[in-house]
């Protein structure tokens, strides 16, 4: 329960801050019309009539207004940059490990042993 309380917390953060819950509640207002509307009539006229924009319900007119009450308490640089903003650069840290010491082969100290015959070539194929 530690380690679920502030994460639930921090994704409520997140999602107030995105403005994903006026999503939510914009998603319910439509739900509710929906289910007002299709009591009475077919689905297509329920949805043809849920999302007609001359008649909002009373929640819809809400979160409109919360909409605009919101992009009005932006900054006007944020608003208008299409930037990204760059908070933090992260560079993994170079990783250099020495080889292993018996990979190379040792150099021999005494005399190479030198082949002076000629190397035997097979006669020609023909």
């Amino acid at each position: 329960m530690k380690r679920r309380l502030p994460s639930i917390a921090l994704i409520f953060a997140w999602l107030c801050a995105n403005g994903a819950l006026l999503d939510a509640v914009q998603v319910l207002a439509w739900g509710k019309m929906f289910a007002g509307y299709a009591e009475s009539s077919s689905v297509m006229e329920a949805l043809s009539r849920t999302f007609d924009p001359a008649k909002p319900c009373n929640l819809c007119v809400k979160v409109k207004a919360a909409r605009a009450v919101a992009k009005q308490q932006l900054p006007a640089a944020v608003e208008a940059s299409s930037e990204k903003l760059l908070l933090a650069l992260h560079r993994p840290a170079v990783i250099v490990s020495p080889a292993p010491r018996d990979a190379w082969p040792r150099v021999l100290s005494g005399p190479l042993i030198v082949r002076h015959e000629p190397v035997p070539v097979p006669p020609p194929r023909g």
